[in-house]
């Protein structure tokens, strides 16, 4: 028996520090992302100027005369979010409240199937959806002389978000106790108002997750909007082609000369990028806590 205990007592140890360095390793991926964006983007920023770059409205990396003004991008990213989330939020949730308190089961699966199989569609094929047919029908739809605009994205950022916003908002409304459905439904309440009035209120946490990751997603993505938004370093508006923070990276970086500065600033990009999603989630998850303490 004292083997046996020794054995068990070697291997619970060798476990505890395996999960310890795992912890630790993810602690150091975050480090290490957040030390070289910052080493790598800091010097342009520095030879450009805060808020030249930050705010000037015209970008020409590859013009005689360079111009490095990142605003035009950082509009185009907030808007074509917000949009995005304006959209999807309603018509996730509302998917998630039909999965979860609506649909049969045999409609729920087949929903639920549905959902897992849109998470799990690569973002080029999205967007060579978007460039083959949402394009073409928004061009016709406004009479526009191309349909490669922000208003594009948008449609397609808001079906890409809809796995996520759907899946989250589903977990959290089943884990609303049962006892608060029963009871709203013995005081006399149909049972739209017990979804909307208890049920989405009791899962306001979880459902403000599910945003938190569509925010994520949709601020993140590049080739999908790539394809379908013009790519084109336009300040933003709805029919126009606009070019967003991470397909202004991606478009121009295969060419970029190592240590020039249009690769610094393509660095420095990304470091405001990354300081932007740092500050929404930190934003999201401040009134997150703040309204679990209440």
């Amino acid at each position: 028996m004292s083997r046996i205990k020794k054995a068990a007592n070697v291997i619970e140890k060798s476990m505890n520090i395996i999960f310890t360095f795992c912890g630790f390793l993810a602690v150091a991926f975050v480090i290490l992302i957040t030390g070289f964006l910052f080493t790598s983007g800091m010097p342009a920023i520095g030879e450009i100027g805060l808020y030249d770059f930050l705010f000037g409205t015209e970008w020409a990396s590859t013009a005689s005369t360079p111009s490095y003004g990142i605003l035009p991008f950082i509009l185009t990213s907030v808007y074509g979010t917000i949009g995005a989330i304006i959209i999807g939020v309603p018509l996730g949730l509302m998917c998630a409240i039909f999965v979860a308190k609506m649909a049969n089961d045999k409609i729920g699966k087949l929903v639920r199937s549905s959902v897992d199989l849109l998470s799990g569609i690569p973002s080029v094929v999205y967007g060579l959806v978007g460039m083959i047919i949402i394009v073409p029908m928004v061009r016709e739809a406004f009479n526009l002389p191309d349909g490669a605009n922000l208003f594009s994205a948008i449609i397609v950022l808001t079906v890409m978000i809809l796995p996520s916003v759907i899946s989250v908002s589903e977990t959290a409304i089943r884990a609303v106790p049962k006892e608060y459905e029963e009871a709203s439904l013995a005081l006399g309440a149909t049972k739209t108002e017990t979804v909307f009035k208890v049920i989405v209120p009791a899962a306001k946490s979880g459902i403000l997750t599910s945003v938190v990751l569509g925010i994520g997603r949709s601020i993140g993505e590049a080739m999908a909007v790539m394809m379908v938004s013009g790519n084109v370093a336009n300040m933003p508006g709805l029919f126009k082609s606009v070019r967003f923070l991470t397909t202004a990276v991606a478009s121009e970086m295969a060419y970029s000369s190592p240590g020039s500065l249009q690769r610094n600033a393509l660095f420095s990009i990304a470091l405001v990028l990354f300081l932007f999603i740092m500050l929404i989630n930190a934003t999201l998850n401040f009134f997150l806590k703040r309204d679990k303490e209440k």
